[in-house]
């Protein structure tokens, strides 16, 4: 017994000592079974593999969608195509179902029917099918001699052609080729659309974006970020467009809700679709985000931000108009002041150029390694060095530029589609002339002309003064030209006579088309310039040296510590990761707990500050405790809850699941102490928030009274442990209850 004992801590030793933490990394669902199903158990995972990713069965996968090609994660938790996501995943739909009269947005809506469910435009869900490895074909032409264009030539042909020999297949589904470690692995992943989706409940934003601005990214948090969507289908549940005739669909596989809560150190796994990570990311990469990418984001943005509220707080059109923007705006505005803070309080730096250098030790002790990885490090070094000075100017192209204000990404969406209007076969004309009202309905709701008016003179004044002339776009020189370097003059003359500005003249172009027209437009010229020089900064030959450097490097890496865990970057793809629930200490003498309860509304609550209102009826409800069976042991309702699970943007609106697979909770962010973690992981403060379901489960039954969709879920509740009685314990009476 004793030498069996000796074997098995000698075998936990061993898989700790060359394994990635358990709470790291973000697994493609194919690699579980060989790579971290067994710890997965050892931590409290009560299922298989096969049951969370199977060809064979349905399976956990089948209930995880990402929503409008990986914006954000829901699950759908009924056999009616019932779905859970975040309020701000949704918070676009909400808004734009919002009027003065109707506020939604403000007050919450809950259908009590099917009937009263809104269809969503443009709004879609997707499943996954499958994923499959085609790294061997995609490489097969490529050689060691091929220079990075002609790598990227051969690879890009293979990709086109087994997406279009999948698509022969089966027409239904879309197939996508990805590529993974920086170029050293493919992976073919099979997808299925729906796009009849409607908005079943929203809370009122006073729970659904508790806290604004000012909690984001911070814990302790009470915010209950959860809303509620439809799939339908037609009656044979495949994807229709909206039809009235169509159904609710009917999943593969739904989630059961757990009303067992969660404790310290319970066993958690999340999934879903993860944007975007940069964990290879060089000291040098750290060194100019630190210096340079950051500072300029979050420079713009301040400026966006700051424009935008000046009207908003004016017109309370113009304050639901614009809400999905400035949220849009603010959250990665203080995701890089996070980040950069991060980077710098825990030396991420240092700690990269230390695995630089052991890199370098390593590539050295071998001729052949030489060969291989020498111009590694070298690569990357002269990419930075020389797009230092241009770093600026990209982010001010995008940031003030294309997205800066609405009218400038409108007008180059049209400029590029309306080639397809000039077209001499019809059905390509047509669909053209379509898709552009499309884009122009979605526009003109949301769109304030002097909101957007203000925010174009400012941001490309901003772009003007800040970035060196030989990086401004061309038609810069057209403005001082012609308008003595004054866009306020510019914009008067574009904004009144832009066919772009105003519904009556653009339908008057769509249908009948002018090619003079189309290139007179000043927010046209001016928005395909922008475009131009966007497209610059990543058409330079300094981009291959980029590409080459950081295969090259995580290929290396990976040969170099061939036993440790390696996870791909995330880019969109479904993940899972798996951690524990867990308290933290953020800092010298203070310590967060892992839960938060209702009583921290009531803590915060200051009606005279919009982040922090707390409507009436949740006041009263919450101070009669009246929690029923969503409270906890000791009588109390918990919002949050937080974990050391791997997730990033992306991920909002991810299934939090405990070890039977069951729903505890929605991912919804992660914590202010290490926002660097999207570079670096830190095991010790890196957090996932949550909401509990419990919360969300009371907020849709106590406060919204919809029985209705309470009576679709599937509620489990572990027993709860008998009694033990004792001899001494006098027994009932024969027949007593």
């Amino acid at each position: 017994m004793k030498q069996r004992i000796f074997l098995l801590l000698f075998a936990a030793f061993q898989l700790a000592a060359t394994t990635a933490r358990a709470d790291e990394g973000m697994w493609l669902l194919h690699m579980l079974q060989r790579i971290n199903e067994a710890e997965m158990q050892q931590m409290g995972l009560n299922l298989t593999a096969e049951d969370i990713y199977s060809l064979n069965q349905a399976c956990l996968r089948d209930a995880v969608i990402t929503l409008n090609g990986g914006s954000c994660t829901a699950e759908i938790i009924s056999d009616q195509g019932l779905v859970l996501t975040n309020h701000h995943c949704a918070y676009g739909a909400i808004q734009g179902f919002s009027t003065v009269e109707d506020d939604i947005l403000t007050n919450g809506f809950w259908a009590m029917s099917l009937e009263e469910e809104k269809p969503i435009p443009d709004f879609s869900v997707t499943f996954l099918q499958r994923i499959e490895d085609v790294t061997e074909r995609v490489l097969a032409d490529v050689t060691a001699d091929m220079d990075a264009g002609a790598r990227e030539q051969a690879i890009q042909a293979v990709i086109a052609q087994i997406e279009e020999e999948e698509k022969g297949i089966n027409p239904d589904f879309r197939p996508q080729v990805k590529s993974f470690y920086h170029g050293n692995e493919f992976y073919l992943f099979i997808y299925r659309d729906y796009t009849d989706i409607r908005l079943v409940g929203n809370p009122p934003e006073s729970i659904g974006k508790f806290g604004g601005d000012t909690d984001n990214w911070m814990w302790p948090r009470h915010t209950g970020d959860f809303s509620l969507l439809r799939i339908y289908s037609d009656a044979d549940g495949n994807p229709a467009d909206y039809s009235e005739e169509n159904k609710p669909y009917t999943p593969k596989r739904h989630l059961k809700v757990s009303l067992d809560g969660v404790q310290n150190g319970d066993f958690t796994m999340i999934m879903g679709y993860p944007g975007s990570t940069d964990r290879f990311l060089s000291s040098r990469g750290i060194q100019q985000a630190l210096d340079l990418y950051n500072p300029s984001v979050v420079e713009v943005r301040d400026l966006k931000l700051r424009t935008m509220k000046t009207h908003m707080d004016a017109d309370p059109a113009v304050r639901i108009q614009y809400a999905a923007k400035y949220a849009q705006t603010a959250n990665y505005w203080k995701y890089y002041i996070g980040q950069s803070k991060g980077l710098k309080a825990l030396d991420v730096y240092s700690k990269k150029k230390a695995l630089e250098d052991e890199f370098s030790a390593w590539m050295q002790g071998s001729p052949e390694r030489m060969e291989t990885y020498g111009e590694t490090l070298g690569l990357l070094d002269t990419y930075y060095q020389n797009t230092d000075a241009t770093v600026k100017g990209q982010v001010y192209s995008l940031e003030a530029g294309l997205i800066g204000c609405d009218l400038m990404l409108f007008a180059f969406r049209v400029g590029m589609a309306a080639q397809g209007l000039f077209s001499e076969d019809a059905d390509r004309a047509a669909g053209a002339a379509a898709s552009m009202r499309g884009r122009a309905e979605g526009f003109f709701k949301d769109y304030d002309m002097e909101t957007d008016r203000d925010l174009f003179v400012a941001l490309m004044t901003k772009y003007m003064e800040d970035i060196p002339a030989d990086q401004q776009p061309s038609y810069f020189n057209t403005v001082r030209d012609k308008y003595k370097g004054d866009f306020s003059r510019y914009a008067d003359k574009m904004y009144p006579k832009s066919f772009l500005t105003d519904a009556d003249r653009f339908e008057a172009f769509v249908s009948e088309p002018s090619e003079k027209v189309l290139e007179k437009d000043l927010a046209v010229a001016a928005a395909m310039s922008l475009i131009d020089s966007y497209r610059s900064y990543f058409s330079s030959p300094e981009q291959s040296k980029y590409d080459e450097g950081y295969r090259l490097l995580t290929a290396g890496l990976r040969e170099m510590n061939p036993d440790k865990m390696w996870y791909p970057d995330a880019n969109s793809t479904m993940r899972l990761s798996y951690g524990t629930v867990g308290d933290y200490d953020p800092a010298d003498a203070v310590h967060y707990d892992f839960v938060t309860t209702s009583d921290g509304i009531l803590q915060k609550k200051d009606n005279s500050n919009p982040e922090f209102v707390v409507d009436g009826t949740l006041e009263s409800l919450l101070r009669k405790r009246d929690f029923g069976r969503y409270a906890d042991d000791a009588g109390n309702l918990v919002l949050c809850f937080i974990s050391n699970n791997d997730i990033t943007g992306g991920n909002s609106g991810s299934p939090v699941l405990n070890g039977n697979g069951d729903l505890i909770g929605l991912a919804f962010d992660g914590n202010w102490e290490a926002m660097s973690g999207d570079i670096a992981f830190e095991p010790e403060l890196q957090r996932t928030i949550s909401v509990d379901i419990r919360y969300v489960m009371w907020v849709i039954d106590k406060m919204a009274g919809a029985q209705n969709l309470i009576d679709e879920i599937d509620f489990v509740m572990t027993p709860a442990a008998p009694v033990e009685t004792t001899e001494t314990e006098a027994p009932a009476e024969e027949g007593g209850r």
